[in-house]
């Protein structure tokens, strides 16, 4: 019997999930928040909203009523991660596979999502979908790779992969979730940076640098936490680095970029339909770094700046920084 799909959150990646699952005729459900955004979903088999660019296979139901999903196996929980919890919440109860897709760390509780996920659906099994993905390659049918991090092992993993693998969509799994985590959200802080690197013109040298050193910092946190080193050197951690912190077409990548060139991060963030991620986790991370005593200093600079301090300036302090072994923080 076919796994029941379901996918909450439609917009840019979730849209682009429910459209890969939906590429072998599998019906998917698909959880809008905006009515107007499931009428035309359904109508016209387009998300002019959030992926105009794709025409939606015709198996993707919209939906605004999350009862909807009470009888499905498998949940991919796509919403931004502030909001995950919450959303999560008037999920029906139910024993089902929940594959998290959001990549951050929640304000105020300093929790991975799969602790959010996990006091939400007490019932469900929760997963951890990370990698380099950009939305409209993975919609277009593009090939991808990612990580698929297991909190149930291997048999969690036979039931996912399944439902979740396709021709150009290759799932590798791990039950590392911590690992899968955390390179999801600390890349985000991390594409802000790179971003800052090229809206100041400071080169193709500092850019290079930049992410071995935010590598080094992904590292030590992830280790405090009990992340494995090779998870975060995989698909979740160093292949995602690769990918946002080098396209415009990185949404954290553009707010840094941005920010470079003299817009304020009020102006931008008010401005913005999409959501990066990268400037809600920076002071969180910010904060647990410090609390933990974890050098972070590219994450310091980034929240800096994301607080109103002039990039020139942050920098200035970052190169000023005492010289010292590689491998010492």
């Amino acid at each position: 019997m076919s796994q029941r799909v379901g996918v909450i959150g439609a917009g840019a990646w979730g849209t682009a999930l429910a459209q890969m699952l939906a590429s072998d005729g599998r019906e998917v459900l698909l959880w809008a928040y905006e009515p107007e955004l499931v009428e035309t979903i359904n109508a016209g088999h387009r998300n002019p909203l959030y992926l105009p660019s794709a025409e939606l296979n015709p198996t993707i139901r919209a939906t605004g009523d999350m009862g909807d999903f009470a009888e499905t196996d498998i949940v991919l929980g796509v919403t931004p991660a502030q909001v995950l919890g919450t959303v999560l919440a008037s999920l029906p109860r139910s024993p089902r596979d929940l594959v998290l897709c959001s990549k951050g760390i929640e304000a105020g509780s300093g929790r991975l999502m799969n602790e959010v996920a996990r006091a939400a659906c007490p019932d469900s099994a929760v997963a951890v979908l990370s990698g380099p993905t950009f939305a409209h390659e993975v919609a277009a049918g593009l090939p991808t790779a990612v990580t698929l991090a297991c909190s149930g092992g291997e048999a969690q993993w036979e039931r996912l992969v399944s439902a979740i693998a396709r021709p150009s969509f290759r799932p590798y799994y791990s039950d590392d979730v911590t690992g899968a985590e955390i390179g999801g959200a600390i890349k985000n802080v991390l594409a802000i940076a790179c971003g800052l690197v090229e809206g100041l013109g400071l080169g193709h040298n500092a850019r290079a640098a930049l992410i071995a050193r935010g590598m080094a910092e992904m590292l030590r946190f992830g280790a405090a936490l009990g992340a494995r080193a090779e998870t975060l050197s995989g698909l979740c951690g160093m292949g995602d680095v690769v990918l946002t912190c080098t396209s415009t077409s990185s949404r954290n990548f553009s707010l840094g970029k941005a920010l470079g060139e003299g817009a304020s991060a009020a102006e931008l963030m008010a401005d913005r339909r999409t959501v990066a991620e990268g400037a809600h986790t920076a002071p969180v991370l910010a904060k647990l770094s410090k609390d933990r005593g974890i050098a972070m200093p590219i994450t310091a600079a980034v929240q800096a700046i994301l607080d109103g301090a002039a990039p020139g300036d942050v920098v200035a302090r970052l190169l000023a920084r005492r010289l010292k072994r590689e491998r010492d923080i």
